[in-house]
């Protein structure tokens, strides 16, 4: 790939904490193909900000080190700016879940993933926009997840700092299954079907993968033009335990109480306010009222180096 002026935004904080201790491995190999400015992020939101910028100064290629709420962010940047001014994006995975990394082929090591950008080919690569009833707008570059996994999401914030990875994810779909076992009369319509029912878990992916190693759309490929949803209605607690292997291999789909299909657009109206998480980050938590959401596939948003 040609040489491209080039931003690199940093999350430090991204593993929690261990981003910042490793990413001083990832400067001389920068410098090995021709330097970068680089920029780290200070608070919430602040990658958005950050990638916006870098757009319209004219960078041609931005490289996200962190986690997929780093990526998440810098996307919602990018994508800011008008279509023609979008930069490429790169993704090194330094995060506790690093699914979108996952979804788009980066290696896992980050300093393979970031030789990967700087020798790879770009990649055009679809998003989903979501909009509430609130008119609150994002964009969506992995998963999306009511209920169940965006209570998974919430929850794993507050655990332990030495736990990190995937144990991460799976104590904390432990402890909903134990503690947050509720579930929305949902409405849903899509371009292909409506339905009503009880549910769980509802998550409309643009990836296979969430949490670190959850394989909640295994069908689901980022660059086809749909979007894959999956919804598990309400069952019991040992059920749940019994679904939550089934979800890790990505064989939920033979269940009967398991909904695996695809769309390019959906309308989903809830009974009660919504647990919500986009990307890993919380859209919609505890105390906050979101009941229906807008979501749409944008195909070949932006071009990813892979």
């Amino acid at each position: 790939m040609p040489p491209y002026k080039t931003k690199i935004i940093l999350n430090p904080n991204a593993d929690r904490g261990n981003a910042w201790r490793q990413a001083s491995d990832l400067r001389p190999i920068v410098e090995e193909f021709g330097g970068a400015d680089w920029a780290g992020t200070v608070y919430p939101t602040h990658a958005v900000k950050l990638a916006e910028q870098a757009a319209l100064e004219g960078y041609e290629l931005i490289i996200s080190v962190g986690g997929d709420g780093t990526i998440h962010e810098v996307i919602n940047g990018v994508m800011r700016v008008p279509a023609e001014k979008r930069p490429l994006i790169g993704v090194v995975p330094m995060g506790s879940g690093n699914d979108f990394a996952h979804a788009v082929g980066m290696q896992d090591n980050p300093a393979l993933a970031l030789r990967q950008i700087f020798t790879g080919t770009p990649r055009r690569t679809d998003l989903a926009v979501v909009t509430d009833e609130h008119g609150r707008r994002e964009y969506i570059d992995n998963t999306l997840g009511a209920g169940f996994n965006a209570t998974v999401t919430i929850r794993s914030r507050t655990l332990p700092a030495f736990l990190r990875g995937f144990i991460v994810y799976f104590t904390a779909v432990v402890q909903t299954i134990i503690l947050n076992h509720d579930a929305a009369r949902i409405q849903f319509h899509s371009d292909q079907q409506e339905w009503e029912d009880d549910i769980l878990m509802l998550g409309i992916c643009n990836g296979p993968r969430e949490g670190g190693g959850f394989m909640v759309a295994p069908d689901s490929i980022n660059n086809d033009g749909l979007l894959n949803y999956v919804a598990i209605s309400k069952v019991s607690r040992p059920m749940m335990f019994r679904l939550l292997p089934e979800v890790m291999n990505g064989t939920h789909g033979n269940f009967k109480q398991v909904r695996l299909e695809t769309l390019k657009q959906a309308k989903i109206i809830s009974d009660r306010p919504l647990n919500i998480h986009i990307d890993g980050e919380i859209f919609a938590g505890f105390g906050t009222d979101v009941r229906q959401l807008d979501i749409e596939i944008v195909p070949g948003a932006i071009e990813v180096v892979v």
